[in-house]
C-alpha cells in the first residue's frame, strides 16, 4: 500500500523560512499541536484498515483455495465409488467425512449436483448415518443433517430449473425428518422427539415452507384440483407427498412440541406458505386440502399462533386476504371440531383479519427479491412463481372472503356463541367488532348480509347488546367507576382503549336495532295483539315501552355528548391527549398521529349518524303515537334560544346552515370553496347549528318557531328591504278565476322570485275592481283564497284521506297531462310563499306528504301507510301475520289502480303477474305494496311539490320540525282563542280605549261567542282563523279597534291589511252581537266598506 511506511522514522525539526520569532502564540501552537495529532491518528485508522483489508483478501484467496482442494478431494473419492469394481461408500464414518467436505465448500450455484449425490447416498444408507448418533460423534451427526436439510430447502427453491431433480432432496427432507428413521437406533421416544423438533426448527428457518410453496406452484399442473375420491388429488404423486410434506411440521410440532416452537412452525406456514399469493394450485387443490377434516390440520393450534404472527409480522398483514380466505375455508369444515376455546380463538382471528381486508382491488404488487447466495441468509423472500395473470387476484379473494363469511354455515357458528347464556363481554365485543368492519369499512347493508340481519332480529341478542353497552365502566381518575355512557353524554374525551371497547357495541347496537324497527308495525311496538288472531305472536321487540322511555333518553344525551366531542371547548389539549395516547402504543411521526386522529374522530361521527338515525325512528313512532311522557325530548344540557343566536341570521349565514352539517367535523374536511367561507362560528354555535340541523327536537318548539321566523325576517330583509319602494310583484287577479290567474302570473318564466314584496289588485265577479289598496292584507287575503282553490280536492291536483287529510292526487297527470309538475311546482312555491309571510293558512296535510317533504329522501317506509289507506295497512298486517298458506289466497305481485273508473293493472317488479305471493316473499310484498301505494305512484308529483316549495323557503330550515310541527307552523295550533291574550295586545283608537262603554260591551258579546264564532271574528279582521303560532303579540300589525261613527244602520267592517276592525258605537248588547255576526258570516272583503 502506497499510504503504508515510507521509511521515516523520527521527526524532522520545523524549518520556518520566515526567519526564528521570540515567541510563538500560544493558540497557534495548540492549533499546530491539535492537526500534528490528527494526522498521526488518520495515519494509524489507514494503516489498521489496510491490514483488515489484507488479512481478508488473503483469507478469501486462501479459503477459494481450500475449497478447491476439498471440492477436489469429494469429486475423487466419489469417482473412485463410482468406478466399476469398487464397493460402494456405505459406512458412516466415510459419508461423515464427505458430508463435512461438501458442508465446507458448498456453494450453491457450483456443487447442486454434489449435494444430490451426497443426498442419494445419506438416503440409501440412512441406517448407518444416524448410528453415528450413538457415539461421540453426534453432536457432528446432528450437526451434518441439519445443514444438509437446510441446503435442500434452499435447492427446492431453485425448482424452476427443469433439469433439477426434487425427488432427491425431497426424499432426503422426508427421511430425516422423519420419527422411523431415529426411532430403532436411539430407541427413545423423547430423545427422538427432541431431535426432530431441533431438526424441523432449522429445516423451517432455512426456508422450508417457502421451498414447498415453490415446487407446488411449478410443479403441479394449474388445473390440478382436490377431490374427494381417490382418483383426484392422489392420482399425482407429487401432490400426495407435497400436501404430506406440509402437515408434518404442523401435526409433529402440535402433538409433541413446546409452545414456543409450536408458535415458530406455525408462524413460517403462516407468512410462508398459507399469505403468499394464491396460485392456481393453491386456491384449487392445497385450500381445500387443508380444509379436509380426514386430513387433521391441526386447526385449533394454528389459531392459537395466529393472533401473534399478524400482529409481528408486516408480511402477514399485507397479505392478509390470503390468510382470511383460508381462516374461512378451513373454519367451514373444522368449526365442528372446536372447543369453547378453539371457537373463541377462530371469533378472535375474523376480528383481526377482517380489518386488513382491502375493500377494493389492490394494484400493488410485492417487490420480487432474487434468491440470496449466501447460506445465511434467513430473509429470502419467494420469487414470482408464475405470470401475473395466474395468480388469483386481491379482488377475487375479497369477494369470495365475503362470500363465505355469508354462508349458513359460518353464520350459525358465529350465532351460536352469541346466544349463549355463557356468552362472555369479550365474546359480543368480538363479535360486534366483526360486523363494526363490515358495515363501516366494507359499506355492507344489514339486509344484505346474513349475520347482520339474523343479529337484528334477535331481541334477546339486541337486549343483552344494550345491557353490555350500558354495564361498560372506566376507572377515572380520582380511582371511582363511571359508565362510558356517562362519559359519552358529558361529551368528555375518552380513551383509545375504551372508544374501541364501546363504539362498536354501539354502532352494532343502533344499526341492528334501527333497521329491526323499519319491519316492526305499530301494533307490536306498542305492545298489541295483531288484529285477527286470538293469541299474540312472538314479537320481535327487544324493550318493552317504558325501556323505549330510558333508552331513548340516553340514546338522545349520547348524541349530544358527541356533538361535544366534535366541537370540543380546548381544541388544542384535545388533539394533544390524543396525540400523546397514540404515542404511547408506538406511532411516531406527527403526520401518522395526525391521520389516526381524524380516523378516530371519523369512527365517531359514524357513529354519532347511526345513534341519531335510531333515536329519529323511536321519535317519529312517539310522533304518531306517542308513548313518551311530556317533555321527554327536551335536554336540559340545551340552552338554544333565538335571541342568543345571533350569526345564523345575517343574510350570508344560510350557506352557513346549507354547509354546515354534523358528519363534517374538525378536520376532517373543510366544507366550503376558497371565496365563499362562511363566517366563524364559536364553539357554542357550531354546537348549536349541529343540534339544529341534526336533533331539533330536543329545542322547545316555541324556541324552534322564533329561530325560523329569525331566518325569514333575515332573508326578507336582504329580498324586499326594508323601505316601501323597491321592487315588487305587481299582478291583478279575477276573483272568481283566483287559481288560473295566479298560476299564469305567478309562473317561474314570469316572476322567477316569489320572495319578492306581492301587490295585488282584485277584480270582483263582475269585472269591477274591488275597494281598498293593498298595503298587505289583500295579498293575504288572496292567497288565502288561492291556497284554499288550489288545495281544493275538486281542482283535482289533491285528494283526502278518509281523515279528510290533503296529499297529491295519483289521477292528476289524466286530468292535465304531462303539465301536471308544473302545477305543483307551482303549490309548493304557494305553500313556501305562505310560510315565507308568516301568514297561517288552513290546509290539514296527511302526515305521510309532510314527511316526504321534510326527509332527505323523499320516500317514507310502510308505517306511513295507515295514514294513507288505513284499510290496506290493516290488510297488509294481517297477511303478515297469516298463519295458513299465503298461496290460499290468490296474490301475485301486482297492484289495481281504479282511477276515474279505469281499473289499471300494475306490476311490483318485473314479471310480478306470474309471480305468486308465498310465506317465503310475502315480506317483500307487503313492503312493495307499500312502496307503491306511498312512494312510486306519487313520486313525481312530491318531487315537483317540494322543488316548489325549496324555491322558496329552505328545506334546513323546516327540518327543524317534524310533520306534525310543520302543519302547526302551516296552519296554526288548534286551540281556543284566548281573550284575555287578544284583550292584552289591542289597540284603540277614532276615540275608543280599553274602558270606553262601547269596548267593554263588545269584549262581553264576543266572550259569549262560541269557538268558532270567535274564529269567524278574527279571520274577518285578520283573514286567519287561528291565532298566531306565539300569541297576540306576533301579530303585526297589532289587532286594533277603531272607531266606525255613530251610524248604527252600518254594519262593522274590517282592513285586514292593517288588521283594523272599524266598530260603529253600538250601545245595546243585542244589536252589536248582531252586527258582529251578521259581518262575519258575510266574508266580503272589500266589498261591505
Amino acid at each position: 500500500m502506497s499510504f503504508s511506511f515510507e521509511g521515516d522514522f523520527k521527526t524532522r525539526p520545523k524549518v520556518s523560512l520566515g526567519g526564528a520569532s521570540k515567541k510563538e502564540e500560544k493558540a497557534s501552537l495548540l492549533h499546530r499541536t491539535q492537526e500534528e495529532r490528527r494526522k498521526r491518528e488518520d495515519e494509524r485508522r489507514r494503516l489498521k484498515n489496510a491490514i483488515i483489508i489484507q488479512s481478508y483478501i488473503r483469507g478469501y484467496h486462501d479459503r477459494k483455495q481450500q475449497y478447491a482442494i476439498q471440492r477436489g478431494n469429494f469429486d475423487r473419492c466419489v469417482c473412485q465409488a463410482q468406478s466399476e469394481g469398487r464397493p460402494p461408500i456405505s459406512d458412516a464414518a466415510s459419508l461423515s467425512l464427505l458430508t463435512r467436505q461438501l458442508l465446507f465448500f458448498y456453494r450453491q450455484s457450483e456443487d447442486s449436483q454434489r449435494l444430490i449425490w451426497i443426498c442419494q447416498n445419506l438416503v440409501k444408507h440412512n441406517g448407518q448415518f444416524v448410528k453415528l448418533l450413538l457415539g461421540s460423534e453426534r453432536q457432528t451427526c446432528v450437526f451434518q443433517i441439519k445443514r444438509v436439510l437446510g441446503f435442500c430447502c434452499r435447492l427446492l427453491q431453485t425448482c424452476k430449473d427443469d433439469s433439477l431433480n426434487v425427488a432427491v432432496p425431497m426424499r432426503m427432507l422426508e427421511i430425516y425428518s422423519s420419527e422411523r428413521t431415529y426411532l430403532p437406533v436411539l430407541q427413545d421416544v423423547n430423545c427422538v422427539a427432541s431431535l426432530i423438533e431441533q431438526i424441523l426448527h432449522y429445516m423451517v428457518q432455512k426456508g422450508y415452507y417457502r421451498s414447498l410453496y415453490i415446487l407446488v406452484n411449478h410443479k403441479l399442473p394449474s388445473s390440478l384440483e382436490y377431490s374427494d375420491a381417490p382418483s383426484g388429488a392422489h392420482a399425482i404423486p407429487l401432490a400426495s407427498t407435497l400436501l404430506e410434506h406440509t402437515l408434518k411440521p404442523l401435526h409433529f410440532t402440535y402433538s409433541s412440541c413446546t409452545t414456543g416452537a409450536r408458535q415458530y412452525v406455525f408462524a413460517a406456514f403462516t407468512e410462508e406458505f398459507i399469505s403468499a399469493p394464491f396460485t392456481e394450485q393453491i386456491f384449487h387443490f392445497f385450500i381445500p386440502a387443508l380444509s379436509d377434516p380426514r386430513l387433521h390440520f391441526p386447526f385449533e393450534a394454528f389459531l392459537g399462533s395466529l393472533q401473534a404472527t399478524v400482529v409481528s409480522s408486516a408480511a402477514a398483514q399485507k397479505q392478509a386476504p390470503w390468510l382470511f380466505y383460508f381462516v374461512l375455508s378451513a373454519g367451514e369444515t373444522c368449526l365442528g371440531s372446536l372447543s369453547e376455546e378453539g371457537l373463541h380463538l377462530y371469533l378472535r382471528a375474523l376480528q383481526t383479519l377482517l380489518p386488513l381486508l382491502p375493500v377494493s382491488e389492490s394494484t400493488s404488487r410485492p417487490e420480487i427479491i432474487s434468491d440470496s447466495e449466501d447460506e445465511e441468509d434467513t430473509n429470502i423472500q419467494a420469487p414470482s412463481t408464475q405470470h401475473d395473470s395466474y395468480r388469483i387476484s386481491v379482488q377475487l379473494i375479497t369477494e369470495e372472503c365475503v362470500h363465505k363469511l355469508d354462508t349458513k354455515q359460518q353464520t350459525n357458528a358465529l350465532l351460536n356463541l352469541v346466544w349463549r347464556d355463557s356468552a362472555s363481554e369479550e365474546v359480543f365485543t368480538m363479535m360486534a367488532s366483526i360486523c363494526h368492519t363490515l358495515m363501516v369499512q366494507h359499506r355492507m347493508m344489514v339486509p344484505k348480509v346474513r349475520l347482520l340481519y339474523s343479529l337484528a332480529f334477535n331481541a334477546r341478542f339486541l337486549r343483552h347488546l344494550w345491557h353490555l353497552i350500558q354495564s361498560m365502566t372506566t376507572k377515572m381518575i380520582t380511582g371511582s367507576m363511571v359508565p362510558l355512557l356517562q362519559v359519552i353524554s358529558r361529551g368528555s374525551p375518552m380513551s383509545l382503549e375504551d372508544s374501541n371497547r364501546i363504539i362498536p357495541l354501539f354502532y352494532l347496537f343502533s344499526s341492528l336495532f334501527s333497521h329491526s324497527l323499519i319491519s316492526v308495525h305499530d301494533s307490536e311496538f306498542f305492545g298489541y295483539p295483531m288484529e285477527g288472531h286470538g293469541h299474540s305472536n312472538t314479537s320481535m321487540m327487544p324493550f318493552t315501552l317504558s325501556e323505549l322511555v330510558t333508552l331513548s333518553r340516553l340514546l338522545r344525551d349520547a348524541c349530544l355528548g358527541i356533538i361535544k366531542l366534535a366541537y370540543p371547548e380546548t381544541k388544542t389539549e384535545h388533539r394533544e391527549e390524543y396525540m400523546a395516547a397514540f404515542r404511547s402504543v408506538g406511532v411516531k411521526t406527527n403526520t401518522e398521529v395526525q391521520q389516526r386522529i381524524q380516523a378516530e374522530q371519523k369512527r365517531w361521527v359514524q357513529l354519532f349518524k347511526v345513534i341519531t338515525n335510531l333515536v329519529k325512528m323511536v321519535k317519529a313512532r312517539d310522533i304518531r303515537r306517542p308513548f313518551c311522557p311530556a317533555g321527554h325530548w327536551l335536554s336540559e344540557e340545551v340552552n338554544i334560544r333565538a335571541d342568543k343566536v345571533t350569526q345564523l341570521y345575517v343574510p350570508s349565514a344560510r350557506n352557513v346552515w346549507r354547509t354546515r352539517r354534523m358528519g363534517r367535523i374538525g378536520p376532517l374536511q373543510s366544507t366550503l370553496d376558497v371565496g365563499m367561507e362562511p363566517p366563524q362560528l364559536s364553539v357554542s354555535e357550531e354546537r348549536h347549528l349541529a343540534i339544529l340541523t341534526e336533533l331539533p327536537f330536543v329545542v322547545p318548539f316555541e324556541e324552534r318557531v322564533k329561530i325560523f321566523q329569525r331566518l325569514i325576517y333575515a332573508d326578507k330583509r336582504d329580498v324586499q328591504g326594508d323601505g316601501p319602494f323597491l321592487d315588487g310583484i305587481n299582478v291583478t287577479i279575477r276573483r272568481n278565476y283566483i287559481y288560473e290567474d295566479a298560476y299564469d302570473k305567478l309562473s317561474p318564466e314570469n316572476e322567477a322570485d316569489l320572495k319578492k314584496r306581492i301587490r295585488v289588485h282584485l277584480l270582483n265577479a263582475h269585472g269591477l275592481d274591488e275597494a281598498g289598496i293593498d298595503g298587505g292584507g289583500i295579498f293575504r287575503e288572496f292567497l288565502n283564497e288561492l291556497l284554499k282553490s288550489g288545495f281544493n280536492p275538486n281542482q283535482g291536483f289533491f285528494k283526502t284521506t278518509n281523515e279528510g287529510l290533503l296529499y297529491p292526487s295519483p289521477t292528476a297527470q289524466m286530468l292535465v297531462g304531462d303539465s301536471f309538475a308544473r302545477h305543483y311546482y307551482f303549490l309548493g312555491r304557494i305553500l313556501g310563499k305562505a310560510l315565507y309571510e308568516n301568514m297561517l293558512v288552513e290546509l290539514p296535510f296527511a302526515s305521510f306528504f309532510l314527511s316526504k317533504l321534510l326527509g332527505t329522501s323523499a320516500d317514507v317506509d310502510i308505517h306511513h301507510l295507515a295514514s294513507l289507506d288505513p284499510e290496506m295497512y290493516r290488510n297488509l298486517l294481517f297477511l303478515k301475520s297469516y298463519e295458513d298458506d299465503v298461496e290460499d289466497l290468490g296474490l301475485n305481485f301486482t297492484i289495481v289502480n281504479n282511477d276515474l273508473g279505469e281499473a289499471q293493472v300494475v306490476e311490483l317488479k318485473p314479471g310480478g303477474k306470474d309471480i305468486p305471493v308465498s310465506t317465503a316473499n310475502r315480506i317483500a310484498y307487503i313492503h312493495l305494496v307499500a312502496d307503491y301505494r306511498l312512494n312510486k305512484q306519487i313520486r313525481p308529483h312530491c318531487l315537483a311539490f317540494r322543488q316548489g316549495l325549496a324555491n322558496v323557503v329552505n328545506l334546513e330550515w323546516l327540518r327543524m320540525f317534524d310533520q306534525q310541527e310543520i302543519q302547526v307552523l302551516i296552519s296554526g295550533a288548534h286551540v281556543p282563542i284566548c281573550l284575555d291574550d287578544l284583550k292584552t295586545f289591542t289597540n284603540y283608537s277614532g276615540g275608543y280605549t280599553a274602558t270606553h262603554p262601547v269596548i267593554t260591551i263588545f269584549w262581553e258579546v264576543v266572550e259569549s261567542f262560541t269557538d268558532e264564532e270567535k274564529r269567524k271574528l278574527l279571520k274577518f279582521v285578520t283573514s286567519c282563523s287561528r291565532p298566531p303560532l306565539l300569541g297576540f303579540k306576533e301579530l303585526y300589525p297589532a289587532f286594533c279597534i277603531h272607531n266606525g261613527g255613530n251610524d248604527l244602520e252600518r254594519l262593522p267592517t274590517a282592513s285586514t291589511c292593517m288588521n283594523l276592525l272599524k266598530l260603529p258605537e253600538f250601545c245595546d248588547q243585542h244589536l252589536m252581537r248582531n252586527k258582529l255576526l251578521y259581518a262575519i258570516e258575510s266574508s266580503a272583503g272589500f266589498e261591505l266598506s
